[in-house]
């Protein structure tokens, strides 16, 4: 089980073993970096706030209890760190947590890029622009919720731990911004937009 695999390289790196931090960051490298690039726009940037989270998390680490599971806690690091990041570059975190570029690393990505007709690339960029407008005009709680279930498939309970609130506030949160998010895009399809 991976949980069981994760608190065993847990408990090597708090005793010392820089081998097993590097086999937890092997693991969560593309996971971090895909939900870091939700919140910062800039490649460059997004490589060092995942490499910062990952610091952090590393120096953290002989304060970790194991109460949530380590990939729990690691996103929790790395959505403070891009938080974080975009406060001190002046800019409101986050400003677009989540691109349709998020399709690349679905399984289904191929379905959504090969659509060959002008009218269907034109309703796929308004889709687009709709979904990722109803997005960034989400509260950062609910753009978070909504981000980690749909893009991350984390579990509720996962979510209220990355988040630090009970799982029904959880459900709620995503619940509202899937409303909000629905309510735009019928908005685009009856022309209001």
């Amino acid at each position: 089980m991976a949980e069981d695999t994760d608190k065993e390289l847990v408990k090597r790196v708090q005793k010392g073993d820089l081998a097993a931090f590097d086999m937890l960051f092997a693991k969560y490298q593309v996971k971090v970096l895909n939900l870091v690039a939700r919140y910062v726009r800039d490649q460059e940037e997004v490589k060092d706030v995942t490499q910062d989270a990952f610091i952090k998390a590393y120096r953290a680490l002989p304060k970790f209890r194991g109460d949530s599971a380590f990939y729990t806690w690691l996103y929790r690091i790395a959505i403070n760190t891009a938080k974080n990041h975009l406060v001190t570059r002046g800019r409101r975190p986050p400003s677009t947590d989540v691109d349709i570029d998020d399709a690349d690393y679905r399984d289904d990505a191929d379905l959504l890029r090969d659509v060959d007709s002008p009218e269907a690339a034109l309703a796929r960029d308004q889709l687009q622009d709709t979904i990722s407008r109803a997005l960034q005009a989400l509260p950062d709680d609910l753009r978070t919720a909504l981000t980690l279930r749909e893009f991350d498939g984390l579990s509720y309970e996962q979510i209220a731990q990355i988040m630090a609130c009970p799982v029904g506030t959880v459900r709620s949160r995503i619940f509202r911004a899937r409303e909000f998010v629905d309510q735009q895009m019928q908005n685009v399809m009856q022309g209001e937009s």
